[in-house]
């Protein structure tokens, strides 16, 4: 079944403060909970779905009836898939290897890593060390309607050993793979435990749910505005409030002025999605993208000491460098009966897409 994507919008930028670390997330690196730069970061037609009941195998219109969107032999084969591609393209440097089991925030994430991984290492990714997982759970939600979607999440041999990894799952029609579309990684503290039926299924949030604090179709325009004009909506922490305090400290400096342009990403693959907490909240997770434009004073150089930069950039940065980042973010948006309603970050993982020189 073809796939719409997702429009993208005109290239603009943000910031690269690369960290180098011993370890490898997706080539992402952690800055006060998690935050990644790198990688190591729908339009639908109805089709029919099939049920089996007791008296046999019977079709059933999937836009129309509420099934669980997979089963877990499914969830299982998907991640075992997802892991064996994702292993295969982080040794290789190469794209293709896992480009039909990403889609949506990763596979830009992944994509910008690995190209400039290829350029850098064209034989190969030296740092390989193949991504293993551990403690699966798998979250399986009752929906009508394409996409269909599930979460996994795991403890992984990278980063911090009890952190949990969140995969989510999904897919447009019955011949489709099931591709990751967002990955985080929330403490485990963090961990919010989700409302489920005697069936053991999960129970999505509707984009425009009025029980929450924010409807989470709402969440990426209200974060990006926040970014720009501070509010009580978000709680304070390396995401929010720390984001912010870092923007106006580096916005002017001796010879070099940053401007920072946010957006939305809404559509297709990149829509939120969101499952119902035990405490009437939800998870959400949604997808922004973000640039950063660095304009030098005259006879002031703009230094690109970052190779991962450099493997991306076109154009020479003699007076501008803009950069372009895509981080896809999990929060936990409570119920508006909840006396706090601040909607808070658990977890923010980008990476670096594009960068121009000008």
């Amino acid at each position: 079944m073809s796939r719409v994507r997702g429009v993208r919008s005109p290239r603009r930028l943000r910031e690269v403060r690369p960290v180098r670390t011993g370890g490898r997330f997706l080539g992402l690196r952690r800055r006060g909970g998690l935050r990644a730069y790198g990688r190591g970061v729908l339009v639908t037609t109805a089709v029919t779905a099939l049920s089996l009941t007791a008296s046999g195998c019977v079709v059933v219109r999937g836009d129309l009836e509420i099934v669980p969107t997979a089963t877990r032999a499914e969830a299982e084969r998907a991640l075992q898939d997802f892991t064996t591609a994702y292993n295969k393209a982080d040794k290789a440097n190469d794209q293709s290897q896992d480009a039909s089991r990403v889609t949506g925030a990763l596979a830009d994430i992944d994509g910008g890593k690995l190209r400039s991984g290829a350029k850098i290492n064209p034989s190969g990714n030296p740092n390989h060390v193949p991504l293993k997982l551990a403690d699966v759970t798998y979250t399986i939600p009752e929906k009508a309607a394409w996409p269909r979607w599930f979460v996994a999440d795991a403890t992984a041999n990278k980063g911090n050993k009890t952190d949990r990894w969140l995969f989510v799952f999904t897919r447009d029609g019955l011949t489709d793979l099931w591709e990751v579309s967002f990955l985080t990684i929330v403490p485990a503290a963090d961990m919010p435990e989700f409302q489920k039926d005697e069936d053991g299924h999960a129970q999505v949030v509707q984009p425009d749910d009025a029980e929450l604090s924010v409807e989470p179709a709402q969440l990426p325009d209200r974060y990006v505005t926040y970014l720009r004009e501070d509010s009580a909506l978000f709680a304070d922490g390396p995401y929010t409030s720390e984001e912010r305090a870092r923007r106006q400290r580096n916005a002017e400096k001796p010879g070099l002025a940053r401007q920072y342009i946010d957006e939305a990403l809404t559509n297709g693959d990149y829509a939120p999605v969101g499952l119902r907490t035990t405490d009437g909240g939800a998870l959400v997770f949604f997808t922004t993208r973000h640039y950063q434009k660095q304009t030098a004073a005259q006879g002031v150089s703009i230094p690109v000491n970052d190779a991962a930069v450099r493997a991306l950039m076109t154009g020479e940065p003699k007076q501008s460098l803009t950069l372009e980042f895509v981080n896809n973010q999990a929060v936990l948006d409570p119920a508006k009966t909840r006396s706090d309603q601040q909607v808070r970050v658990v977890s923010q993982v980008g990476g670096l897409t594009g960068a121009k020189g000008e």
